[in-house]
């Protein structure tokens, strides 16, 4: 839904500064937000850091409404990359207006939540994997004969280290120390955009594949 079938009544809108945390897993949740303006990352934190990235959201889009359709808590954190405005609706009211529906637009709403509740849990249990696992993953599937020395394999790095980063959902410097720590672990050899893959079955053992 858009804020502009939102209907007209005197909801709390606050203005959060970037970095802010928005929504927090595992937290019970007190009011729906919906994000009117700003962009929101959304993942895991750890130590107050959000380690384990996941994606971002534009507003204007809900945050945590599918949460409330299906009765459940958050399944991740969210933090502000920017200032967002947040459109926070109690969960009364919502609720209400929930049941004003028609009960068909319920059944349908209730399994499109229950299919995205479903894509995060997903999510979710794939970060379950430390960074040196996903990243040892990652060179192993992108893995192709090595051009100049027969018999080998090598990665190429055809996107900025930030993309990759993104695409493992960790951030882009825990992807260049998972880097070091494979060379220093005589795992890999290499720098700038190739990087040679010396020890196969280590790099398994480390993505337990």
């Amino acid at each position: 839904m858009h804020a502009s079938i939102l209907p007209n009544r005197p909801d709390s809108v606050a203005t959060l500064p970037q970095g802010s945390l928005v929504l927090q897993r595992g937290t019970p949740i007190t009011h729906v937000d919906h994000v009117d303006e700003g962009r929101i990352a959304i993942g895991l934190l750890e130590q107050g850091q959000l380690a384990h990235r996941m994606g971002t959201i534009q507003g204007p889009c809900w945050l945590n409404a599918s949460c409330v359709v299906l009765g459940m808590t958050p399944l991740v954190d969210a933090v502000a990359e920017t200032a967002v405005q947040v459109r926070r609706i109690p969960l009364e009211q919502f609720n209400a207006e929930l049941q004003s529906m028609p009960e068909s637009a319920r059944s349908v709403l209730f399994d499109i939540a229950k299919a995205h509740r479903l894509q995060t849990e997903l999510a979710v249990s794939r970060l379950s994997k430390d960074a040196e696992a996903r990243c040892a993953e990652w060179l192993l599937r992108h893995a192709e004969p090595a051009s100049h020395t027969p018999g080998e394999l090598t990665v190429m790095l055809r996107q900025r280290k930030r993309l990759i980063a993104a695409q493992l959902g960790i951030a882009p410097e825990t992807f260049s120390r998972v880097l070091r720590q494979l060379r220093e672990q005589s795992l890999i050899s290499g720098s700038g955009r190739e990087l040679n893959l010396l020890d196969l079955n280590g790099l398994r053992t480390l993505a337990r594949i």
